[in-house]
């Protein structure tokens, strides 16, 4: 197993008091800028603050700059959405995306009622309000959906637990939140797991790619 440091830790959720140190102490990172003293927990993500063998971090930093690298990551993270129904999501923040931070959000509909089976194409009105034919295509292929489709907010400036000092939370409130943020650091552990299997399967090379440029010319 690769050395490295985890952000995972044990809590003992008898204790009210070791519940409020844990929260207390976790690491923050400000939600927006810094002057609107709104934070939430949050977990460094820098290559240099994980403990890996130079090696490995040195591989990591130009892996940092392939886009497929992030695909295991970003499901990792849809994944803890999804099983918080979106109210909770992680987000990379920073300068240079380097923490990954807990930001509240949900879901709610669209507004969209149908959408056409040629070109995609959605639209706010029924197929028994307007008719069945695109507005995009002019294909006579739209339906409504059977069920309303859904999307994704965040609220990114919004704190978490800012300023807070727990000691009116009850032992249930305390458990619910400590496991939130527990599961918010499995995830964090859980990325840099990604992060390493990628490294240990995968190397990075350099291609050089030409785009076609049109011009007038003689014929």
């Amino acid at each position: 197993m690769v050395p490295r440091n985890t952000f995972y830790q044990p809590v003992n959720k008898r204790s009210k008091a070791a519940m409020r140190a844990f929260l207390t102490q976790h690491f923050r990172y400000f939600t927006g800028n810094s002057w609107n003293a709104n934070s939430s927990y949050a977990c460094n993500m820098k290559l240099y603050h994980l403990g890996l063998p130079r090696e490995l971090e040195d591989k990591l930093w130009d892996m940092l700059e392939v886009e497929e690298f992030y695909d295991p990551i970003n499901q990792l993270r849809n994944q803890f959405a999804e099983e918080h129904d979106y109210q909770w999501q992680a987000a990379f923040n920073g300068r240079s995306g380097g923490y990954l931070v807990l930001y509240q959000g949900g879901r709610k509909p669209t507004g969209h009622k149908s959408y056409c089976t040629c070109c995609g194409q959605r639209n706010f009105t029924s197929v028994a309000e307007t008719n069945n034919v695109c507005g995009r295509c002019g294909q006579h292929t739209r339906v409504d959906f059977t069920r309303p489709p859904m999307e994704v907010y965040a609220y990114p400036m919004r704190g978490v637990d800012s300023g807070e000092d727990y000691e009116d939370w009850s032992l249930s409130e305390l458990r619910e939140r400590t496991a939130l943020v527990q599961e918010f650091d499995r995830l964090a552990d859980a990325i840099v797991s990604a992060g390493i299997k990628t490294a240990e399967t995968h190397e990075v090379t350099e291609e050089i790619f030409y785009k076609p440029v049109s011009k007038k010319c003689f014929a």
